[in-house]
């Protein structure tokens, strides 16, 4: 089974000075801005770095979810943070870490059954086993 999404950019001018915009093919983002100055400088729009890190949230929840569901534990909830590193070396400037922090209310599960499964998830996450960077976690059972 092969799925297909398509998300897009529009870029006019120069790196600094140059302003794009991004598009999903859901409709989802539309012609959202950004540029070196939401990048770089913490203007008001969007990056690639936060647009990773939304989809790598995004995608552990869902891997998350249905292990536990898988192992007879639906959660009732699964928020995920994930926050993503963008450094600079002698060859450019690389993604090199992300850092998810999830917080589940998982019934009939103990830690050890829930941390079994919050490993399998960040391991097993289609966004996971896309980037080649380091990837902690750091994952709670609540309540």
């Amino acid at each position: 089974m092969s799925i297909e999404k398509t998300g897009s950019a529009h870029w006019q001018g120069s790196l600094k000075r140059g302003k794009g915009t991004v598009s999903t093919q859901s409709g989802a983002l539309k012609d959202n801005p950004y540029g070196f100055n939401t990048r770089f400088e913490g203007e008001p729009g969007t990056n690639p770095e936060e647009l990773i890190a939304a989809s790598h949230a995004s995608c552990y929840s869902m891997a998350l979810s249905m292990i536990l569901g898988e192992a007879g534990h639906d959660p009732d909830d699964v928020r995920t943070e994930a926050t993503v590193t963008l450094d600079k070396d002698d060859s450019g400037f690389k993604v090199t870490k992300v850092n998810l922090v999830t917080r589940a209310k998982v019934p009939g599960i103990d830690q050890a059954g829930f941390d079994d499964a919050a490993q399998k998830a960040k391991e097993g996450c289609p966004i996971s086993r896309l980037l080649n960077a380091e990837i902690t976690l750091d994952a709670r059972l609540e309540g």
